[in-house]
Formats: structure tokens, sequence, C-alpha cells
């Protein structure tokens, strides 16, 4: 992921804390890159790892509807390889709802895309 806004550069962050296990410190970073949103596309990816990790079904599913809304707004092909993984996540969230109908649609549009959900 090539860093070119604060947004970004708080979610590498982020990541990286979450590969050294320090989920509350990633949170807090993937807030941070929140609000420092600046277009579409930095807040597709900011609400995306906000989802992953949060812990309660019904806000990451809030969260997850976020990162698509931003995602379709974004006017270029700089989100076109992020789709499948926001499909993959929607039909998490969905499942996790007890939504199998909307969970099976949107596993099965990430495959069309070429990323199968193992779950």
């Amino acid at each position: 992921m090539e860093t070119k806004s604060r947004t970004l550069e708080l979610c590498l962050q982020g990541i990286d804390a979450e590969f050294q296990r320090c989920i509350d410190d990633a949170r807090g970073l993937y807030r941070a890159a929140w609000e420092a949103v600046e277009d579409d596309y930095d807040a597709c990816v900011a609400a995306h790892y906000i989802a992953h990790l949060e812990p309660d079904p019904h806000r990451a599913h809030e969260w997850n509807l976020e990162a698509l809304r931003r995602a379709d707004a974004v006017a270029d092909d700089r989100v076109t390889s992020f789709y499948p993984s926001l499909y993959v996540n929607l039909g998490r969230s969905f499942e996790l709802m007890g939504d199998h109908e909307k969970s099976a649609e949107f596993y099965a549009k990430a495959e069309g895309l070429g990323l199968k959900h193992q779950g």
C-alpha cells in the first residue's frame, strides 16, 4: 500500500501494531486514521480496518457498510482490488447477525472477484 495520506500512514501503523499483537493500539490508530480522512478512498480504508477489529458485530457491520459506500464513491480504480475483501467482510457481518441469505450473497460477490471465503 503506497502511503499518500496521513490516514494511510496511520492504517499502516495499525497493521504493524496488530502484527505485534497490540490490538488496543491498533484500534486507536485506526480511529485516528478515520479522524484524518481526506477523501472517500481514505474513508474506505479506515472504515475497513475499524470494522476489522470492532468486537460488536452490529457496529462492525455499520463500519463495513461505510467502507463499501465510500469505495463506491471513489471515482477511480484505487479501490478495485479492495472489493473482494469488502464483500467478504460484509458477508461475515451478515453471517454474525444471522442473515445467512445476505451473507451468501456477499460471499458470492467476493468469490466472483476471485476471493473465496474460508469459513
